[in-house]
């Protein structure tokens, strides 16, 4: 069983520097979901001192709180006198088939429409398992698959090892770099307080993978606008994912908005997208017309199943991976339950934002050194492997959260105030802080500071 941080700093190429994670304990899971925050935050501030230590000649300390890393791989704000929306749409979850299990995701309107078209209208979950019982779990993952939905049958990990899908997630590495020849000689504009001070994000990313990683690059001082879709909306996680960003929306398809879009491209350092893997090619901005637009980008992309394979350009999240992957079914064995158990948090997520912002920190440390661009892509499945062939963790429990974890800052969100945990890792000499508060999609214009 090899060390979770090590095989993360072998794919980031990052030296294999030993990182103190302090505290003790774990989530209660199947898999080493604590040991995953830990090694995955942990080595975005790596990057970070890394990128400290070639522009100062100093490298920074940076250790890991087990307690907080696995907070945050839940939720980090804490609402005062006022509730986050709900996370799942009322008929989302886990239903039973004729011959097994299957997840419906149907949080966007349109996923449950798409569900809705093959299953028939469903008030709620009783009404739809009435119906998702009659079926066997591969044909209604196809047909809801077809229906432009999102669905994926409960197998084994046993099972993923010889579907085809998960042949292909299996010959991926963790991180696919891949070199750019465009060059765009830039100077530092960072400092050790905000490293990052100057850098453009542009984010087109959305629920929690890509927006984890564009936070944390928003704590680092770069200027974050994340885009989204004019009816795209998310209300159960913006209130956590947006903090540091400016939100403006764009319609792509649209001429006027596609050339403000070019623009704004133009103008970025880094591009995070996370749509399905064929989705910008599809609507004209594909990889090489993204290095025409921006000579020198870093371009940094994930998918949910994979960049090979026959399902690459599948639609899927977190909790769907979980499903096909084993995770779900090995949770279920693991606790002796009688329905599939994820894991206690959405890690696959969560841990891949942070290795996408590790990806972009590299790529920007090699950029500043020889003003050359480079692109990485990632996959939740990628990762799900890498939790799932580490093995089980620790057992332990975790001390409950107490007042002091939170920061003592006020965040005056346009929901409300709140707080946030303090943050889990520790890069000495550069607070991770963030200058602005959480707020709704779409309350900015696309246009950078």
């Amino acid at each position: 069983m090899t060390d979770l941080l090590t095989s993360i700093q072998a794919a980031l190429g990052l030296p294999h520097t030993p990182i103190p994670f302090t505290d003790r304990g774990a989530l209660p899971s199947a898999f080493a979901v604590t040991e995953l925050a830990c090694a995955s935050i942990a080595a975005a501030g790596q990057a970070v001192s890394e990128l400290l230590q070639q522009q100062t000649g100093q490298r920074p300390v940076v250790e890991v709180d087990r307690r907080l890393a696995s907070f945050w791989f839940a939720t980090s704000i804490r609402p005062i006198g006022w509730q986050v929306p709900p996370l799942w749409d009322p008929v989302a979850g886990d239903y039973q088939t004729r011959d097994g299990w299957i997840r419906l995701h149907t949080n966007a309107p349109h996923h449950r429409a798409a569900a809705e078209s093959v299953l028939g209208a469903c008030a709620d979950r009783a009404a739809m398992a009435v119906k998702v019982v009659r079926w066997a779990s591969t044909d209604l993952e196809q047909a809801v698959v077809d229906a432009k939905g999102c669905a994926a049958e409960m197998r084994s990990w046993a099972q993923w090892q010889t579907h085809p899908q998960g042949l292909a997630v299996n010959a991926e590495p963790l991180v696919h770099w891949l070199d750019s020849q465009d060059e765009q000689r830039q100077a530092w504009q960072g400092s050790v307080a905000q490293p990052l001070a100057g850098i453009k994000v542009l984010d087109l990313t959305r629920v929690l993978a890509g927006p984890t990683a564009s936070r944390f690059l928003a704590g680092l001082g770069a200027d974050v606008l994340r885009i989204d879709s004019p009816t795209w909306n998310e209300p159960g996680v913006v209130p956590e994912m947006t903090l540091g960003k400016r939100c403006a929306r764009l319609n792509l398809h649209d001429p006027a908005d596609r050339a403000v879009f070019e623009g704004l491209l133009k103008d970025a350092d880094i591009l995070l997208h996370g749509y399905r893997a064929d989705a910008l090619e599809n609507l004209g901005f594909g990889a090489e017309r993204r290095r025409q637009l921006a000579p020198g980008l870093i371009d940094v992309g994930l998918n949910a199943y994979g960049w090979s394979g026959p399902w690459q350009n599948r639609r899927g999240f977190d909790s769907l991976v979980q499903m096909s992957s084993g995770i779900a079914e090995a949770g279920q064995r693991w606790q002796q339950a009688e329905k599939p158990t994820p894991l206690p948090v959405q890690a696959l997520d969560h841990a891949t934002g942070y290795l996408l912002a590790t990806s972009a920190l590299r790529l920007l440390t090699e950029r500043l050194n020889t003003g050359r661009g480079g692109s990485a892509r990632l996959s939740l499945a990628r990762t799900a492997k890498l939790l799932i062939e580490h093995g089980p963790g620790t057992s332990e429990a975790l001390r409950a959260e107490e007042e002091q974890d939170q920061s003592l800052s006020l965040e005056q969100t346009t929901w409300g105030p709140a707080h946030r945990l303090q943050v889990p890792v520790k890069i000495s000499g550069t607070p991770i802080q963030w200058a602005l508060p959480a707020t709704q999609l779409g309350s900015h214009h696309p246009q950078w500071n």
